[in-house]
C-alpha cells in the first residue's frame, strides 16, 4: 500500500471515530509506530487531522468542542443501546433502593428503557411521579436532565427526585451552585455517569465547567460509580477533568480500550464491560 493510500484511509478512520490511537494503526496497517508518526505529522500539516497524545483526532475536535444533547441522541444509536441495556441490568427489579442517572444521550437512553421495564411490570400508572399505590416498592430515581425526568415522570414504581439549578441549554441539564449543594446531599447506590472524555492520564473529562462540578458531585455522592462510554470517548481529553479512574467502579463501552487505557483501567481496579 502506497503511503498517500495509507494516509486516506487514516482521515476516514479519524472521520468515523473521532480519533485513532498510534499502536491500533501501526496494528492495521502492519507497519511500524514511527511510520504511523510520521504520517500523522504529514496529515496534521495537511489540515486533515490533528495530533494528540497517542494518537490522533478530528480537526474540529478539541477540548472545548461539545455537541448538543439533540446531535448526539442521533449518533452511534446501536453501540448506546448496548451499552444502555447493559447498565439496565445493573438496576434489580422488584427491589428499592435509589439509583443517580446523569445528562448525557446514553444515559438518556437507559432512562427510556427503564422506563419501558417499569412500565412492563403492569402497575397500574399513576399519573404523578413518585405517587405510586400503598405498599408498591418503589425505585428512587435521581437526575438533573430534563430530557430524563420526562421519560421517567408518572412511571409507577419510580419516584422521581429532579435537582433544580440554572438549566444549560446544550445539554438540558441542571447546574451551578445549587445544583452541586443538592448533590452532596445525597448518597445513591449506584450513580450512572455520562462523559465526554475517558483517559489514562487526564481521568474523566468534560468542556464545562459547570457541568464537570456538578458529575464530580454525582461521583464523590454515590456508593458505586458506572460509567457509560461509547468508543468515540476512550482516549480522549477535553477541558475539564471530573474524576479520576480511582474514583470509578465500572465503566460500560462497546470496544475494547487501547492498552494503556486498558492497563490504567486495571491498575485502578475498574472493572471494564464491553459489549
Amino acid at each position: 500500500m502506497f503511503a498517500e493510500e495509507r494516509q486516506q484511509l487514516i482521515v476516514e478512520l479519524v472521520a468515523a471515530s473521532g480519533r485513532a490511537s498510534v499502536t491500533d494503526l501501526a496494528e492495521r496497517f502492519s507497519i511500524t509506530t514511527e511510520t504511523v508518526r510520521r504520517d500523522l505529522a504529514a496529515l496534521e500539516i495537511a489540515g486533515t487531522v490533528r495530533r494528540v497524545h497517542g494518537g490522533a483526532v478530528s480537526p474540529e475536535r478539541f477540548s472545548t468542542t461539545e455537541e448538543s444533547i439533540l446531535e448526539r441522541t442521533v449518533q452511534r444509536q446501536s453501540e448506546k443501546t448496548r451499552i444502555a441495556e447493559a447498565a439496565l441490568a445493573l438496576i434489580p427489579q422488584g427491589r428499592s433502593g435509589s439509583v443517580l442517572i446523569d445528562a448525557g444521550s446514553t444515559t438518556e437512553a437507559l432512562a427510556e428503557m427503564l422506563a419501558a421495564r417499569t412500565a412492563g411490570t403492569g402497575a397500574a400508572g399513576t399519573g404523578a411521579a413518585g405517587a405510586g399505590v400503598p405498599g408498591e416498592v418503589e425505585l428512587v430515581v435521581i437526575t438533573h436532565a430534563l430530557p430524563i425526568a420526562a421519560k421517567l415522570s408518572g412511571e409507577s414504581g419510580i419516584s422521581l427526585h429532579l435537582l433544580g439549578g440554572k438549566v444549560r441549554g446544550l445539554t438540558q441539564a441542571a447546574v451551578g451552585q445549587s445544583t452541586v449543594e443538592a448533590a452532596r446531599r445525597i448518597r445513591p447506590d449506584i450513580a450512572f455517569i455520562g462523559t465526554n472524555g475517558i483517559s489514562a492520564a487526564f481521568g474523566l473529562s468534560t468542556p464545562d465547567p459547570e457541568e464537570a462540578a456538578v458529575k464530580a458531585a454525582f461521583v464523590h455522592s454515590a456508593r458505586r460509580i458506572v460509567v457509560l462510554a461509547d468508543a468515540s470517548k476512550l482516549d480522549t481529553e477535553t477541558l475539564v477533568q471530573f474524576a479520576s479512574l480511582k474514583d470509578l467502579d465500572t465503566v460500560i463501552t462497546d470496544t475494547n480500550p487501547s492498552p494503556a487505557l486498558a492497563a490504567a483501567l486495571a491498575d485502578a481496579g475498574v472493572e471494564v464491560v464491553v459489549v
